[in-house]
């Protein structure tokens, strides 16, 4: 066995320019598996865990997909808020512990504006229940004092290049913006700048993408605006906005926690039948996995187009050791006048092509490894999805396996062929 062996690796090397396609054809086929199956993993993980240790997501009621896009992925909208009224009285129910509200729909170039309270930074937690922590500077204070201060994410500081200090206008509405610097004469709220206090540390969610003010912040930018627009010669300086009752009467949403995990679907019936306006209360995990059920369908057609790269690689095996095999007639009916059997040539060919496909999938696991190593930054910086280069996973293995499997069937059916010739037909084959 071992001199078959040796046989089929010096035979495949003396063939190592034709073979060598073959090889790195099945190389990208499974670097492309490899590297697809780790995104869609990681990309779920990450996406699953944008917000933990909320219990429920209130808001007005519409569709929970549509909540939860808006209210955590700073997505889409809403059709309607709720009042504050319909807040205080969730946060008096008494499975409730806490209630952070949310108010959404103003932009700082092309980056969502979250107004909220200090609250938020307390209770919000992303992955397995991490809270969020400040890179630099502090959280808003939430008063009079600290009207116009700003909490900006770890992307936003990146792209614009905003420190501690930078002073900063908004926009009205959910302008789509290219992070430009020259544009900024064009923001609607201009007459109210805002101060970087803090940056917040990266998380990989779309925290890192957002702008955070307080809720009477983003009252004092609206007092001197009415449906939409702004009053005409009604400009409300920035100083004197102080002076008014900046409560707000509305809010997009709130996270609410409770005091037991079991309260879950009690309070939620509570919001639901809520007679004082038409609630609804979302569980974060059970929005989330509708919503990746809509997004597996592209991720399932990802994986299948990867699936056929990797079979038209398998079969370019297949075709190269057929198209191979009548220039071999010869040398392989040496080998059966020496000594070999059918048998030693049926295993000879399909031990090169366990070769081939093993030094194929071998060298794609590499540059899957080597590509995701050096892209996991980009990844971070641009996209928020965080590729963990720990242990392969389990399907990740599944599929390098598949692929090896298929190299190695697609290699039996040349060798059987060879098994089949006779001695006489290798030493005088016809033309």
């Amino acid at each position: 066995m071992n001199s078959l062996l040796g046989i089929a690796r010096r035979s495949a090397w003396n063939r190592r320019s034709t073979l060598a396609w073959v090889v790195v054809s099945l190389a990208l086929a499974t670097a492309l598996l490899w590297t697809l199956e780790r995104l869609r993993h990681d990309i779920r993980h990450s996406f699953s865990q944008s917000v933990s240790g909320v219990d429920l997501i209130v808001g007005a009621r519409s569709s929970p997909v549509q909540l939860m896009l808006f209210s955590v992925f700073h997505i889409g909208s809403v059709p309607q808020s709720m009042s504050m009224d319909s807040v205080q009285a969730l946060s008096n129910h008494r499975s409730v512990s806490w209630v952070v509200p949310l108010s959404l729909g103003d932009s700082h170039r092309g980056f969502p504006v979250l107004g909220t309270t200090p609250a938020y930074f307390q209770h919000f937690a992303y992955g397995d229940k991490q809270p969020l922590a400040l890179q630099q500077g502090a959280v808003f204070a939430g008063n009079l004092d600290g009207l116009y201060e700003a909490v900006i994410g770890a992307e936003v500081a990146h792209k614009m290049g905003y420190g501690l200090g930078q002073r900063i206008t908004l926009g009205h509405g959910m302008h789509d913006h290219d992070h430009d610097h020259e544009v900024e004469e064009a923001d609607e709220h201009a007459d109210k700048p805002f101060k970087v206090v803090g940056i917040l540390a990266p998380t990989g969610t779309p925290v890192d993408r957002t702008v955070h003010v307080s809720l009477q912040a983003l009252q004092a930018l609206h007092l001197d605006w009415v449906a939409g627009t702004p009053m005409p010669g009604g400009q409300i300086p920035a100083d004197q906005a102080r002076k008014f009752n900046l409560e707000p009467e509305e809010v997009t949403a709130a996270l609410v926690g409770l005091k037991s995990r079991a309260a879950v679907f009690n309070v939620q019936r509570f919001v639901n039948h809520y007679e004082a306006e038409a609630l609804m209360g979302v569980m974060p995990g059970v929005a989330l996995g509708e919503l990746w059920s809509v997004l597996g369908v592209g991720e399932n057609a990802l994986l299948a187009v990867s699936a056929l790269v990797a079979l038209v690689s398998v079969v370019s095996l297949m075709a190269v050791v057929l198209a191979g095999l009548n220039e071999r007639r010869r040398e392989l009916a040496v080998l059966r006048a020496v000594g070999a059997g059918p048998r030693h040539v049926l295993g000879l060919l399909t031990l090169e092509g366990v070769w081939v496909t093993c030094a194929g999938v071998v060298l794609g696991v590499l540059l899957a490894q080597a590509g995701m190593a050096l892209a996991t930054p980009w990844l971070q910086q641009s996209l928020g999805i965080r590729l963990q280069m720990a242990v392969p996973l389990p399907t990740q293995l599944a599929l390098a396996g598949a692929v090896f499997l298929a190299g190695l069937l697609a290699s039996l059916g040349p060798a059987w062929r060879a098994y089949r010739l006779s001695l006489a037909d290798g030493l005088s084959p016809r033309v």
